[in-house]
């Protein structure tokens, strides 16, 4: 072997070489990137548990809260009608306990729908009757109170709301 061909084979090999070491480098940059993409999704995926895990105990009464509401209208209801049949001493016993499950609630996020004088407000609103007046689409009155969770509406208001006349 002379020379010339011994430079050209060392040529040759270290061409190979460089070709090796480029393909590497593409490999290399390929499953750095991949480990980036993965690294940020397992981040992403940890951000979105954790954020459903507030969500879920934020709203894990949510069902037993709104069952409540019936029993508060009820009491509500109750406390009106009892008021001239019991003393002084029984119905602030009643009142003592109306008062106690109002803040139960209140502690729970549970406020009421403001309703009367306000517009309609569809998610917050269910209309049972629509009565002629002077205004469109404005609540005249509230036949069941509605109640939200923080910006969740766990019931509608069931209102009565006024509709402007036609005029022909």
């Amino acid at each position: 072997m002379n020379k010339e061909q011994q430079k050209k084979e060392d040529t040759e090999k270290v061409e190979n070489l460089i070709k090796e070491l480029e393909d590497h480098k593409t490999k290399v940059e390929e499953y750095t990137n991949n480990l980036k993409r993965l690294q940020a999704e397992f981040e992403n995926y940890t951000k979105r548990v954790e954020k459903e895990k507030i969500e879920f105990a934020l709203y894990a009464s949510h069902k037993v809260l709104a069952k409540m509401l019936s029993v508060m209208d009820n009491f509500d209801k109750a406390l009106e009608n009892i008021k001239p049949i019991c003393n002084e001493e029984q119905f602030k016993g009643l009142e003592m306990i109306h008062n106690q499950l109002h803040r139960l609630l209140e502690d729970e996020g549970v406020k009421p729908i403001e309703s009367l004088g306000n517009k309609l407000d569809p998610f917050k609103h269910d209309v049972i009757e629509i009565i002629e007046g002077d205004e469109d689409n404005v609540v005249i009155k509230e036949v069941q109170k509605g109640y939200a969770m923080k910006e969740k509406i766990l019931r509608p208001s069931k209102v009565i709301i006024s509709q402007k006349r036609e005029e022909q």
